[in-house]
């Protein structure tokens, strides 16, 4: 087991704790890998089952000889027809239903049975990736390797733990604590929204975020921060010490330290 420096609201050391074990565990990307992509979820979007089948068109018609409703001789192709009008033995059609026809359903939709994720994991393998994942928030090399704006900048004090005062500071106290606390990566701490560049901007997902710093909070402590995501050790997971992958930049309460050791002997 390491050592993790406490720092104050001024980001000055003012004591040394002991860190827990989940803390110096093996980094395992691919256990990790493969917990984020089983618990990946995806909006099931398609068009309506009926979509271009509500008409009275009930089938193809009849291509033989001296039958009732023929379109033998016509010159018609076989498509389903729904009847506009008749006179005598003679019908006004118009093609419904297939895709080459006007308010006909579409060729090969999205379909929701395919969006729907169905990889399981194993208990055992969803806590490596947990301790994983947290063991790579202490490791340097890691954090460099996710940021890559990082490289060749001097990155002290992993894991960044702060002392509980922090929460109680007001918003703009605590931003001014933060800068001193991260220094150098306080330029990555903050979520920042672009515009996407592509198609997708007419698609329904015009913006881009990042992930930005995640302070992690004791399980009594509450704690609501613009722009920064904070988190419980009650409810922390993979999925938000790992996004886009391991060695996200988190700041730790000194608080949520002690109870991570005791959640995870």
């Amino acid at each position: 087991m390491g050592k993790a420096n406490v720092l104050n609201t001024d980001g000055k050391k003012i004591k040394e704790i002991e860190l827990p074990k989940c803390f110096s565990q093996p980094i395992r990307d691919d256990i990790v890998s493969k917990v984020l992509e089983a618990k990946k979820t995806k909006q099931p979007y398609s068009p309506s089952p009926v979509a271009g089948k509500q008409h009275s068109a009930s089938g193809k018609i009849h291509h033989t000889r001296h039958v009732w409703k023929t379109s033998y001789g016509y010159g018609m192709s076989r498509i389903p027809r729904k009847m506009m009008s008749s006179r005598g033995s003679r019908f006004n059609w118009v093609g419904a239903e297939v895709a080459s026809t006007v308010g006909g359903r579409r060729a090969h939709p999205p379909k929701v049975i395919s969006m729907i994720n169905t990889k399981k994991i194993n208990k055992k393998e969803q806590k490596i990736a947990f301790m994983s994942s947290l063991s790579a928030t202490a490791d340097k090399k890691e954090v460099e390797k996710k940021y890559s704006r990082l490289k060749g900048k001097a990155i002290e004090n992993l894991p960044i733990v702060v002392e509980s005062k922090i929460i109680s500071l007001k918003t703009k106290d605590l931003i001014s604590s933060l800068k001193k606390v991260l220094g150098n990566l306080f330029e990555l701490a903050l979520q920042e929204k672009r515009i996407r560049a592509g198609k997708g901007k007419a698609r329904g997902r015009k913006y881009k975020k990042n992930a930005g710093a995640l302070i992690v909070v004791g399980k009594k402590e509450n704690f609501k921060l613009k722009g920064i995501e904070i988190k419980n050790t009650n409810i922390l997971g993979i999925n938000d010490l790992a996004r886009g992958g391991q060695g996200r930049l988190v700041i730790y309460t000194e608080q949520a330290i002690k109870d991570l050791g005791e959640k995870y002997k």
